[in-house]
């Protein structure tokens, strides 16, 4: 985002002030009024901050949510005139990404990912967790609602703070800061995820593969197809947010929505590499323990062909009959186990010069 000429404080600033009790809800992470892109010292409920800045027609409102329950959100949606059905959304969470357009609010939804770390995925559990972070945009506030444990907006907002030049384009710059977050932290679950598939492939192909390759391959498999939940679906959003001219999406800010398309696009990419490249680690997998099983099917039959010299040549002298060939000999055992041992022997080495041993 491009740094603008240096702002003087605005006499507005001064005028403003918190008032001296502040009436705060459990779920409010933040709330803070902004004009001229500079936050209003003190806290500030949000009543109050909304009566502020519309009673003075500069700056916004924004507030963080973290899982607010039904109660909390509904109060606040007939202070900002919420649409009813977003708020719904909102609340009940596990949404696809998307961008609903009303009468004066837009309503987007982002799925946040996060890369969970472990030796050997094959305990069932997540290797990428992923959350919900909401955003109902107004002319003159921006309410962000988060769902999971991870994605905290906390560090964002004190960025933005320190960089009042893009407050100042107003909610939609706290809508783009949100959202080239979030696709940022795709392209960093992406590369976690690009050294698991590495070592699979490495393992598959370099001959060390073990029983336990092909749940690896399926947890993977499992982990991307979530991954693509969260990025596929916000590829329309992001076309109709950088693409389009919006009434709420200041025009300097829709520019900047082609860099987190961009990004975006890559992540697609990636995601759909790592789908088709598990997919051929799946087949040369079955192939490969398709193989080994012939060996040792082969190996099996060669011992059993070998066996079955001796189990011939001890069924035939075991039938009791007078009259057999070399039965009274002196020297009819002895020639018949070296006779035996010479056909176990020729059979083991045909089968070694054949490769079956």
């Amino acid at each position: 985002m491009p740094t603008l000429p240096h702002l003087r404080p605005s006499r507005r600033l001064a005028r403003l002030s918190p008032p001296a009790t502040a009436r705060s809800r459990p779920a409010v992470v933040d709330c803070a009024a902004y004009v001229d892109g500079k936050r209003l010292p003190g806290d500030w409920p949000d009543d109050v901050a909304l009566e502020q800045v519309r009673r003075t027609g500069h700056g916004f409102v924004w507030i963080g949510l973290h899982e607010p329950d039904e109660a909390e959100l509904t109060g606040l949606a007939s202070q900002f005139d919420l649409h009813p059905l977003a708020v719904e959304d909102a609340i009940q969470a596990h949404q696809r990404p998307k961008l609903e357009r009303y009468d004066d609010m837009l309503f987007v939804v982002l799925k946040t990912v996060r890369y969970l770390p472990s030796g050997e995925p094959t305990d069932g559990s997540e290797i990428v967790e992923t959350g919900e972070v909401m955003v109902f945009l107004g002319r003159d506030f921006v309410i962000t609602v988060r769902h999971g444990e991870h994605g905290s907006l906390h560090g964002l907002r004190q960025m933005l703070e320190a960089d009042p030049s893009r407050l100042e384009h107003g909610p939609s710059a706290v809508l783009h800061a949100i959202t080239d977050q979030v696709v940022d932290s795709y392209l960093v679950v992406c590369d976690a995820l690009q050294e698991d598939v590495d070592a699979v492939e490495t393992a598959v192909f370099a001959g060390q593969s073990r029983s336990r390759d092909a749940e690896r391959i399926y947890v993977l498999k499992r982990e991307v197809l979530e991954l693509r939940r969260a990025v596929t679906p916000l590829t329309a959003p992001l076309r109709m947010l950088a693409e389009r001219p919006l009434r709420l999406v200041n025009a300097d800010i829709r520019e900047y929505f082609r860099d987190a398309q961009d990004h975006l696009a890559r992540v697609n990419e990636q995601v759909a590499a790592f789908d088709e490249l598990l997919t051929t680690i799946v087949h040369a997998n079955l192939a490969r323990v398709t193989v080994e099983q012939n060996e040792d099917m082969r190996r099996i039959s060669a011992w059993v062909a070998i066996l079955a010299v001796p189990t011939a040549v001890a069924g035939v002298y075991g039938m009791n009959f007078d009259h057999m060939p070399e039965l009274h000999w002196r020297f009819g055992y002895p020639l018949v186990v070296a006779l035996t041992l010479c056909l176990c022997i020729g059979l083991h080495r045909g089968f070694r010069r054949n490769g079956w041993l």
